[in-house]
């Protein structure tokens, strides 16, 4: 019998985890780019111009059945089931595994795809950054985990830039009262402005306007929310009004069997869990799974449940805020340097789960 064509299609923390772990006993066709992990969960050094370990995807992969295209998809035949990739070349699958991830939304704010560099950008903002004739203001848009980390590392690392944080809710308003009574002490310790309730209406060259006034900016970092890459969508795949793929209990695309959906493409709901947010925390979890359900491990459902989540806060703070399994918090957290050990021991072990 000719081997069946799996080509997982994304290389972010679900796709090369499921790729590498399928590759231990298959052969699999890995389409991406990169030619080094992106590894999201460390822009807000990146962006400070601190050095991050990125291993190249030949280590992540190597000794198992992985092709690595370097290459990106511009289309996706689902009828035809082939990739177009943009050097004119097509793959062919009879399994895929679409882990595009997610990007940088703008919602339609006017400016602010033309004026404000999205987190994607983090060397160019730190070049940005580092060649500025004189210090400014920085403004970081966003006030959830990666806008906080943003603001934190900036700050630190260039104390002789203002930097503020503008959110249309509450900087870190989902923690638990000890969780979030941290972020604000720490980022006020560092001398960063947060503006809260201060929704942006519009961004220009010389900064933002909120929906409480305006806030000059000789930089404005976009970190407010993530959407899902939309090719899912214009191949026509089933997908929430959002643009997430629609799955079922085993990570198939209801609409297409022969495609499976992780990471921030997907919209994965667990029961007793919920539906799970974009992240390094879901995404994980899925790669292996799949792993498994592509080399006969497991026919069972996928199954996930919390546990924590961390932040960095510069390089001597940090907070591990400890959530019950279905995304909701508890009261106890660890903060200062306890914080800040927790959270490099997970960015460590990251690294050393993708295989």
């Amino acid at each position: 019998m000719t081997e069946k064509q799996i080509v997982v299609l994304g290389a972010g923390y679900a796709g090369l985890t499921a790729a590498a772990r399928a590759g231990k006993r298959g052969r699999v066709t890995l389409i991406a780019p990169e030619s080094r992990i992106l590894h999201r969960v460390r822009q807000h050094e990146t962006t400070a111009g601190l050095p991050v370990n990125r291993p190249a995807i030949a280590e992540v992969v190597r000794g198992r059945g992985v092709r690595h295209v370097r290459a990106r998809a511009t289309g996706l035949d689902l009828a035809g089931r082939e990739i177009v990739l943009d050097n004119g070349d097509t793959v062919a699958y009879d399994t895929l595994v679409y882990a595009l991830g997610s990007r940088t939304a703008w919602h339609g704010v006017p400016g602010a795809a033309e004026h404000a560099h999205p987190v994607e950008r983090a060397a160019e903002i730190a070049d940005r950054l580092r060649t500025a004739e004189r210090p400014g203001t920085v403004a970081v848009v966003g006030g959830g985990a990666t806008g906080i980390e943003l603001a934190a590392e900036l700050a630190e690392a260039h104390p002789r830039w203002t930097v503020r944080i503008v959110t249309a809710g509450r900087v870190g308003g989902w923690f638990s009262a000890k969780g979030h009574d941290h972020v604000h002490r720490v980022l006020r310790g560092l001398g960063v402005g947060i503006h809260e309730h201060s929704a942006v209406t519009a961004v220009d060259a010389g900064g933002l306007t909120t929906a409480t006034g305006r806030i000059p900016a000789d930089l404005v970092v976009w970190a407010a929310s993530m959407e899902a890459h939309p090719l899912a969508a214009e191949a026509g795949l089933a997908v929430t009004p959002a643009g997430r793929a629609v799955v079922d209990d085993h990570l198939r695309s209801v609409s297409h069997p022969e495609v499976y959906v992780i990471g921030d493409a997907a919209e994965v709901t667990v029961p007793g869990t919920g539906t799970l947010r974009m992240g390094c925390a879901t995404a994980l979890p899925q790669g292996r799974y799949l792993g498994k359900v592509l080399t006969g491990r497991t026919d069972e459902p996928f199954a996930f449940r919390y546990a924590a989540q961390c932040l960095s806060l510069g390089r001597r703070d940090g907070l591990l805020q400890f959530i019950h399994g279905n995304d909701s918090m508890r009261p106890a957290v660890l903060t200062g340097r306890a914080g800040r050990l927790a959270k490099a021991a997970i960015l460590k072990s990251v690294v050393l789960s993708l295989r």
